[in-house]
């Protein structure tokens, strides 16, 4: 009864462990693409920032370019550069929180096959 207690146990351990390192890895590609996002925002702010202020600025619009002044790129650039950084700053604190509770999982996985020593040499025969 306790052995089977224990695999059950095991199971829904083994499946919050993989439902928490998808999740943490979906956060890691997400902070990736907002860093990326950011510096696009930066490199294209400090770009226009040397150009003339009489000099005509395009916005890319789809296939089409339409004159917007360089103040108005320059405005949106930087709100983008605020936004990443804000969404960057959230998923960090959403990437802590998951690997916190991974490291919880590990934990509690490693004392249920301290506790059970019969189901880790079932578990390691089945992984061969």
């Amino acid at each position: 009864m306790a052995d089977e207690a224990n695999r059950s146990a095991f199971v829904e351990i083994q499946g919050r462990m993989i439902e928490l390192t998808s999740k943490l890895k979906q956060v890691q590609n997400q902070m990736r693409n907002k860093e990326g996002e950011k510096k696009r925002a930066y490199l294209t702010m400090e770009e226009l920032q040397q150009l003339a202020d009489d000099t005509n600025t395009y916005k890319s619009i789809g296939r089409t370019f339409v004159l917007e002044p360089k103040s108005f790129l320059i405005d949106e650039q930087e709100q983008r550069f605020k936004d990443s950084e804000t969404a960057i700053a959230s998923l960090q604190t959403s990437k802590e929180y998951l690997e916190k509770q991974l490291v919880e999982v590990e934990t509690n996985l490693k004392e249920l096959l301290q506790q059970d020593p019969g189901l880790a040499r079932q578990i390691m025969s089945m992984s061969v």
